[in-house]
């Protein structure tokens, strides 16, 4: 088997690849797949003088499926249901996309795929680092099936997109999560790619995805990673554990619960839908703590060996998100500029703003830096401006596209978002009731604020609160003199109630 394998190593093709991380776009790396690890950052640490090998945990996997597949279906090979059932048990729908892509890019002449070629597939995904290269392969992993080659349904694209979903919300940190909103925020997702058509080409989604979600595929990229590299310990181990990925962290932010009654604008799968579409700033995604030296060097054990082979692929999954604060609910604090301003104000972090108008329209302001009033537009190349409802799109995303003002005369009143002053993409009016969008208007209905930055930024814009109400405390508590009394315009006002003697025994 050694031999064949040396084989199918000459003769394998050099791939691009990407992390699903943060990698410059366009970029890509060459070269055949090794056993080499990869840093955190992207940079290759280096071993001179060692042979090219295959990954072992790839290999380890592929022959534990085949010696299941032996056993329980009797075919020399991996069959489906071994693959199912040992690394995808929790996701049917991956498993079989997964499987049915392998068999194809393979040319598996049988039902059942070589251990082979199943090694060298599988090496081919886990040694992807470039963005484009990661969200096409998903692409046509989820329309392997389609009638004709090359073309991808809105069935094939919603099932992608809710697999992410559904990952996502199984690692919720408060453990997993259901959204009755997800067939909505689904709907419009695949309505804004398709347009009402049935199918598009390869290229047109990729293309679409890129440049209005791309950051929703990559948590099923890391979980397919995550499994090939690690799955084999518990295959061997005998231990038939659930696949739900112990310990894999994926970058979805944490709601917090809203008051009961309270109607929330932004539920669990509208912010899953934020977290792959604004700019990385509002997930502020925190890195794990690096792998203990003495992990790595150490490889009496084979666990632990194992573990120092995988090490770049845990940097990969693990991503602990921030947590998504709530500021503002106008369906509790009240819809108006002054209650807006109030609990916004003093917030130095970046903001989410959720907009509902009419019937059915939902839009987001994504403000990258701390509110204020002010005639001019403001804000850095992290604004952006996305559609929710009915239809989602990225509107526009660009610098100093944020204007507020609610005092200074002379210039427009309210809440403006768009980088061309002259035609504002958003207009909410001076008095919060009235808005609209690409010059369209519609009756406000609600709006609320979700503030991204870390704990600090919260609990610093709580103590600013209640020093203004301290001061408002003691500035109202303030003992006027006899002399500046008679001058006081709280004693006209006085006067014109009914009171024009005014006891000042105390003075």
């Amino acid at each position: 088997m050694g031999s064949h394998h040396s084989h199918e190593e000459k003769g394998e093709k050099q791939e691009k690849g990407g992390s699903g991380l943060n990698t410059p776009r366009g970029g890509s790396r060459r070269g055949t797949v090794t056993s080499v690890p990869r840093s955190g950052s992207g940079a290759d640490i280096q071993e001179p003088e060692k042979p090219q090998t295959s990954m072992v945990p790839v290999e380890k996997l592929g022959k534990l499926l085949a010696q299941r597949s032996q056993k329980e279906d009797g075919v020399n090979g991996v069959t489906e249901k071994s693959f199912t059932k040992y690394l995808f048990p929790m996701y049917p729908e991956l498993a079989h996309q997964f499987y049915a892509y392998i068999h194809k890019v393979g040319k598996s002449k049988n039902q059942h795929i070589p251990t082979s070629v199943f090694r060298v597939q599988c090496e081919k995904i886990l040694g992807m680092l470039d963005d484009a290269a990661i969200i096409e392969t998903y692409v046509r992993m989820f329309s392997v099936e389609e009638e004709e080659e090359g073309t991808v349904s809105a069935a094939a694209l919603r099932a992608l997109l809710y697999t992410s979903y559904k990952l996502s919300m199984d690692h919720y940190p408060d453990g997993p999560q259901t959204c009755l909103a997800i067939n909505k925020v689904l709907n419009s997702v695949v309505n804004g790619c398709f347009n009402k058509k049935d199918s598009h080409s390869v290229g047109f989604v990729v293309r679409w995805l890129e440049q209005h979600c791309h950051r929703l595929i990559f948590p099923v990229h890391r979980y397919c990673v995550h499994m090939l590299a690690t799955r084999h310990r518990d295959i061997s181990a005998h231990v038939e554990s659930d696949g739900a990925g112990a310990g894999l962290e994926l970058a979805t932010p944490v709601l917090e619960r809203a008051r009961a009654g309270v109607g929330n604008l932004l539920p669990p799968s509208g912010a899953w839908l934020l977290a792959g579409t604004a700019p990385p700033l509002y997930s502020r995604p925190v890195q794990p703590p690096p792998l203990p030296q003495q992990d790595l060097a150490s490889t009496s054990d084979p666990q632990t060996g194992a573990l120092a082979s995988t090490a770049w692929l845990a940097r990969l999954v693990c991503a602990l998100p921030s947590h998504w604060a709530p500021l503002y609910n106008s369906n509790e604090h009240g819809l108006g500029a002054n209650r807006f301003l109030h609990h916004t104000l003093n917030y130095r972090g970046p903001t989410l703003v959720v907009v509902a108008g009419g019937e059915d329209l939902k839009v987001v302001l994504a403000c990258p830096q701390e509110w204020r009033e002010t005639h001019t537009y403001w804000g850095t190349a992290d604004c952006a401006l996305i559609q929710l409802f009915p239809t989602f799109s990225i509107v526009e995303h660009a610098p100093k596209m944020i204007y507020l003002n609610t005092s200074i005369r002379g210039y427009p009143k309210g809440l403006r978002a768009g980088s061309d002053p002259r035609k504002p993409l958003l207009i909410i009016e001076e008095g919060f009731d009235k808005m609209s969008f690409n010059s369209v208007p519609y009756s406000l209905r609600a709006i609320e604020v979700w503030g991204c930055g870390d704990q600090t930024s919260r609990e610093n814009q709580l103590e600013v609160k209640k020093w203004q109400v301290r001061e408002a405390e003691r500035q109202r508590q303030v003992k006027l003199s006899a002399a500046d009394w008679i001058e006081h315009p709280d004693r006209y006002l006085l006067e014109l109630a009914g009171r024009p003697q005014y006891n000042n025994s105390a003075s």
